[in-house]
């Protein structure tokens, strides 16, 4: 196989890019018309704790800029995995193949863990925190009216996707430390206390601040941490 001049590598880099964009572009003007329905599944967890709530809409912008944010939103999580794999396409020929073992595992199951993260956060976590505000609010010592702003539950809601589905990558960061010789099993195990502390403080930091959302965050980032050791080498000697 004949090897690639600079210039070809240039215009096969660009040719990738222009389809990278092509495809955002693509996925952006679908989500533009998908973002009703998007919204009605973001709003679902709200409203099945909640079936007489209504939502805020404050400012005369805030429709464009919600249709236009899920549109965003949508476009990338469409493209997201196309450019993964355009960048998987361009480097993989010049790694070794033991290179490629190790990268090629986490363009499958990084997505996959995100998605798992997203879901638990939708059908567990949001239940418990929603009907815990709504609660909250309304058992007020004072007359009070709950109206949350829509631009405000969107973007609690969809923050809180993201947290879910970077946290459930523990598992796959542990266990590509594993691999490349910098953790192994047996040091991952003597720091189990380290871990479970420093869990709980990132579930305290990153959900809201009741007890019942930080011990379901909590919970199953244990689960996975001592899931990783079950998929970790113990080379150490």
């Amino acid at each position: 196989m004949s090897r690639m001049t600079l210039s070809q590598h240039f215009a096969e880099l660009r040719r990738r890019i222009l389809w990278t964009v092509a495809v955002f572009v693509v996925a952006l003007i679908g989500g533009w018309y998908l973002s009703p329905w998007m919204q009605e599944i973001l709003t679902l967890p709200l409203f099945n704790v909640w079936p007489d709530g209504e939502l805020l809409y404050s400012g005369l912008t805030d429709g464009l800029m919600i249709r236009f944010s899920l549109a965003v939103l949508f476009a990338l999580f469409i493209t997201t995995p196309f450019a993964l794999w355009q960048i998987w396409a361009f480097v993989a020929p010049g790694l070794h193949r033991t290179e490629r073992r190790v990268i090629w595992p986490i363009l499958i199951f990084s997505p996959l863990l995100f998605l798992l993260g997203a879901a638990f956060a939708f059908y567990v976590l949001f239940p418990f925190v929603f009907g815990f505000f709504i609660e909250l609010n309304q058992s007020a010592p004072v007359p009070s009216v709950v109206l949350p702003a829509a631009t405000d539950y969107l973007a609690f809601s969809i923050g809180m996707l993201k947290v879910f589905g970077i946290a459930f990558q523990l598992p796959l960061v542990l266990v590509l430390l594993n691999r490349l010789g910098i953790l192994s099993r047996a040091r991952a195990i003597k720091m189990r206390r380290y871990v479970i502390v420093m869990i709980a403080i990132a579930a305290a930091v990153l959900t809201p601040p009741d007890v019942v959302s930080q011990i379901v965050l909590a919970l199953p980032m244990w689960a996975l941490f001592e899931a990783s050791l079950l998929f970790m080498r113990d080379d150490e000697k």
